[in-house]
């Protein structure tokens, strides 16, 4: 087969830029901005989250294989240069002015909410594709088909993998008759879905060759949804390489400067700083068991996600909800035994996972969770929302234990058989170990390379 021109688009930016440095001093033209030019940690730093860790590495892996020629990746990225080249990969910057930014990002957490259940988030008596909010966020994947429309004039791309919720219009605005892929990484359950919605999305699900979504029940979704095009079911992944296993030292190091002692124990939770995660929820089953284990501190890993940044769209609910969360823990009398971490770099945050005795995804809602995964790669015990797409990985007691969100009280009772029984939670890290080989790397690449040939036809 003859390599593939692949061009992928997503909300998020592989990197995120800083407006006071390198890049934002050096305008070189297209293809002569090298991201070896410029300086991790000072100029740039890589965007988290579960999208740019796929598909960055499914990118590099499949260009080294041979199954790409190469690839471009478009993404919302105010504050970035206008194409950089990162090896066989070259990114691309939409900029969408400060002005348009807002009236997006209503649109865009509308819609999030909608599909995680916070009815805050959308007004009942409000269709939101008719506001003149949605007039900007069809501007911006407007702006982003046009962009990626002069790139295929250039390129000739075989196909197009578009990514997340944000960019589902995209589908429709891409002019080419070429394949499109489109991934849905959050929750699709069609009780979420507002009736007077449904008509206008299935139009948009119908403009792709196929949809790709990370649990097998969003499949099932789908389809009583009313779309009868190909889903396929990919399980997200990482990198196994990625991740290290650092020594004492270092642990120790990590300990110290979040000012935890040695004889410490850690409950590790590691997720971006928005209500969804339900880091509250974790606090309270965490204070619960404060006056039992004199020793327990609860670590919470996470800043806000792009949207939140000053480089991204700028809203504020990020810091919003650690505010809130550092009262609620106040007020429970565990203040001063809940560290909150904020973005920790991967070095440490392999520390962390390291030094925990489990980890705790308490999400409200969640896509998939490979924070789960990475907890495994390091052998950890895992408690996991029964509402995330990773618990159908999750054999109850074995691997994993399931919880309900709603409930603190049960979710406090998991952590304790975990604390109570150190050989248990060992046992439960290594079956998880053995289910993480189902969210690697090369379990994603056979699986989108087998869909991608086939898709195109070679």
């Amino acid at each position: 087969m003859d390599p593939l021109r692949l061009c992928v688009n997503t909300q998020t930016p592989l990197v995120r830029f800083r407006e006071t440095g390198t890049a934002k001093k050096k305008k070189a033209p297209p293809e002569t901005t090298n991201l070896s030019d410029l300086t991790d940690g000072v100029d740039y730093t890589f965007s988290p989250g579960g999208v740019t860790r796929m598909v960055f590495p499914l990118v590099r892996r499949m260009i080294r294989e041979g199954t790409l020629r190469d690839a471009h990746w478009v993404a919302l990225n105010p504050t970035g240069p206008d194409t950089v080249r990162a090896g066989g990969l070259t990114l691309h910057s939409v900029h969408l002015p400060k002005d348009r930014l807002k009236s997006y990002g209503i649109v865009k957490e509308t819609l999030w909410g909608a599909a995680h259940r916070t009815v805050q988030d959308t007004p009942p008596d409000e269709d939101v594709f008719w506001t003149d909010d949605f007039s900007e966020y069809a501007y911006y994947n407007r702006l982003t088909a046009e962009v990626i429309g002069e790139l295929d004039q250039r390129y000739d791309f075989d196909l197009f993998y578009i990514h997340d919720f944000q960019q589902l219009p995209m589908g429709q605005m891409l002019g080419p008759l070429k394949p499109k892929i489109y991934r849905w990484h959050i929750p699709f359950e069609q009780s979420a879905i507002p009736d007077h919605w449904k008509e206008l999305l299935t139009t948009y699900f119908d403009s792709y060759d196929v949809i790709v979504v990370s649990a097998g029940r969003y499949r099932e979704a789908l389809k009583s949804f009313g779309y009868s095009g190909k889903v396929r079911k990919i399980y997200p992944y990482v990198d196994p390489r990625a991740y290290s296993r650092p020594p004492r030292r270092e642990r120790a190091a990590v300990r110290r400067r979040l000012g935890l002692r040695e004889d410490d124990d850690v409950v590790l939770v590691v997720a971006r700083m928005d209500p969804m995660k339900g880091q509250d929820r974790a606090i309270r089953a965490f204070a619960g068991l404060a006056s039992r284990y004199p020793r327990l501190r609860l670590v919470l890993v996470g800043n806000g996600s792009f949207s939140s940044s000053k480089g991204g769209l700028g809203l504020s609910k990020g810091s919003r909800w650690r505010e809130e969360l550092e009262g609620l823990a106040r007020r429970l009398s565990v203040g001063n035994r809940v560290v909150f971490a904020g973005h920790v770099p991967q070095r440490e945050l392999d520390a962390l996972y390291e030094t925990c005795r489990f980890t705790v995804l308490p999400s409200i809602e969640e896509g998939f969770g490979l924070v789960v995964v990475e907890g495994w790669l390091h052998s950890k015990a895992a408690l996991v929302t029964e509402r995330a797409g990773i618990a159908e990985l999750v054999a109850e007691g074995k691997n994993g234990l399931l919880i309900d969100p709603d409930r603190p009280e049960e979710m406090g009772e998991a952590m304790r058989l975990l604390l109570d029984d150190e050989e248990r939670a060992r046992q439960i890290g290594g079956r998880g170990y053995e289910t993480s080989k189902q969210c690697s790397l090369d379990a994603g690449v056979r699986a989108e390379t087998e869909m991608i040939t086939h898709l195109v036809g070679r």
